[in-house]
């Protein structure tokens, strides 16, 4: 198998032919089921036919066979791909109603600035414009009974917000539904998720509704110590651009500022969530002081109505769905177009068996939060929406008989480890999942596998690692030293709990800790039960 194929793929799946055999708990092989030939292995490339015409044949220019070689491209392009999620559910038809789901998240600007790579992708920004413009198409779409939006790592300002808020309201005025899913939100995407008739949140999830915070940077003191001066003026006493450079704190024209702009955004913010989630405004001011939420405190706050996956909650209406683009012309096809020139570069397997085979799945490097980075989110890290939705894609198929998850991770978030496992769980109870690690399979890597039909490691394979960390780094203080000085404000007990440059104190600190050993009671259950063993015994 070729290793540099294998560096550029994490969900990638490569398929392979006969039975598996099972490893030993110690081995020192390649992956069960991988067999010898070109026909059990999808990596290889094509042996070379006797039709195919040779370099002199006449057939291309100063000897090279043109023909033959658009011929090749042709035929490897046709190829069906690795395992791919469904675009659209079985019962889909675009004549019926059906329900569009919406992929949300990224950066959202006024103007998109494309830029775009060929091992990185092009712009992950959202254009304000054109988000709107498409929520206004799909309310005027007969056939299109509602839409299911999942969030996920969404940027935005509250003005852009409140923008978006009125035009969900416009979608629902239509006599559409407007369903939610999010994995962690913060206080504007709350909001956004507060106008949603439906609001789902992932397991291990997190809604962090803290409260509006700002946080001044004054340098003077480091410009004094370099011997440096800012030398500006200003006309208005609220102009106050130039503070940070000629002030060693606020002025108290700033604060003033600072104190209107605060106390504004925190009133939206209870209105908001006062009025679209039922709630008094002391309720909903209680909430805020409280600051962070885990998935099942948010359901019993009010403040989300399930915990599951996405695909449940997709699940949840009973519409047939298809998946819908911000971009009108960016549809499956120009995807489908860019896979099978992928396949041809040789940048993912070139095919899969048509009958009965055995599956493998390489999940290698860092564990992270939703599509990740590069090639199809999927470059050397390992992607919790591009790794489930190839998991899923595996549960249905029929001709995948057995799996083999082959790991080389040393972990990493916490939530994606979660949803992974799910998927993982869902595989299991319709074929077997056999874990194959690969160097180090600790912290998630070992989570995702815990609950695995049978688990192998290599000799020296480094596991285990079955515990929770997390922190900051707070530069306050060696920021005060060389003259740097720091104002953090907000509205809300906790608001600066994630955007202080200071420690935290006892009071947040004690919440963080609430929270690492809520995701340590769901990790060690979750290898306690996958390996059957005590509790006792996995802490």
């Amino acid at each position: 198998m070729s290793g540099a194929r294998c560096l550029a793929l994490l969900a990638m799946v490569a398929a392979c032919g006969g039975s598996p055999s099972l490893l030993d708990d110690e081995h020192t092989g390649g992956i069960a089921g991988e067999g010898s030939g070109k026909a059990n292995d999808p990596w290889a490339n094509d042996a070379p036919s006797d039709d195919a015409p040779s370099a002199d044949s006449g057939g291309g220019f100063g000897g090279f066979d043109f023909g033959g070689m658009l011929s090749k491209i042709t035929e490897s392009m046709k190829r069906p791909g690795f395992y791919e999620a469904p675009e659209k559910s079985n019962d889909y038809d675009a004549e019926q109603p059906h329900l569009g789901v919406l992929a949300l998240g990224g950066k959202v600007v006024e103007r998109e600035a494309y830029s775009f790579s060929l091992f990185g992708g092009g712009s992950r920004g959202t254009e304000l414009r054109k988000l709107v413009g498409r929520l206004r198409e799909f309310a005027k779409d007969d056939k299109l009974r509602g839409l299911v939006i999942r969030f996920s790592g969404l940027e935005i300002s509250l003005p852009d917000v409140v923008e978006l808020r009125g035009v969900f309201g416009e979608f629902k005025a239509a006599g559409k539904s407007l369903e939610c899913h999010v994995e962690a939100a913060s206080n504007a995407t709350y909001l956004l998720l507060a106008a949603c008739d439906r609001i789902g949140i992932a397991p291990l999830g997190q809604i962090a509704i803290t409260g509006p915070a700002a946080m001044p940077i004054h340098i003077k003191g480091l410009l004094d110590k370099l011997g440096i001066q800012a030398d500006f003026l200003h006309v208005g006493a609220y102009k106050g651009a130039a503070e940070p450079l000629t002030r060693e704190a606020p002025s108290p024209e700033m604060e003033t500022t600072l104190r209107e702009i605060l106390d504004r955004h925190y009133e939206t913010m209870v209105a908001v969530i006062a009025k679209d989630r039922k709630l008094d405004r002391q309720a909903v001011q209680t909430l805020i002081d409280t600051g962070l939420f885990a998935s099942e405190q948010a359901k019993v706050a009010k403040l989300v109505d399930e915990v599951g996956s996405f695909e449940a909650f997709r699940a949840g209406n009973k519409l047939p769905w298809t998946k819908v683009e911000l971009d009108a012309a960016a549809g499956g096809e120009k995807l489908s177009s860019i896979l099978k020139i992928w396949r041809f570069l040789g940048a993912m397997p070139p095919e899969r068996p048509v009958g009965e085979h055995v599956a493998v799945i390489y999940a290698i490097g860092n564990i992270v939060d939703g599509d990740g980075d590069g090639v199809l989110g999927a470059r050397a890290e390992i992607a919790s929406h591009t790794l489930v939705s190839a998991i899923r894609a595996l549960t249905d198929d029929a001709a995948v008989k057995a799996v083999v998850l082959r790991i080389d991770s040393g972990g990493g978030s916490a939530q994606a480890s979660e949803l992974i496992w799910r998927a993982v769980n869902d595989l299991k109870a319709k074929k077997p999942v056999i874990v194959s690690m690969s160097d180090v399979a600790a912290s998630g890597g070992y989570y995702i596998a815990s609950n695995a039909t049978r688990i192998y490691a290599l000799d020296n394979t480094l596991t285990g690692s079955i515990g929770v960390v997390g922190g900051k780094i707070a530069p306050g203080n060696a920021l005060a030293k060389i003259g740097v000085s720091t104002f953090p404000r907000g509205r809300g007990r906790r608001a600066t709990i994630l955007a202080s440059f200071q420690p935290w104190n006892d009071d947040e600190k004690q919440v963080i800790q609430k929270s690492m050993e809520e995701v340590y009671t769901v990790f060690t259950g979750r290898v306690a039960d996958g390996r059957k063993i005590a509790i006792d015994k996995v802490k």
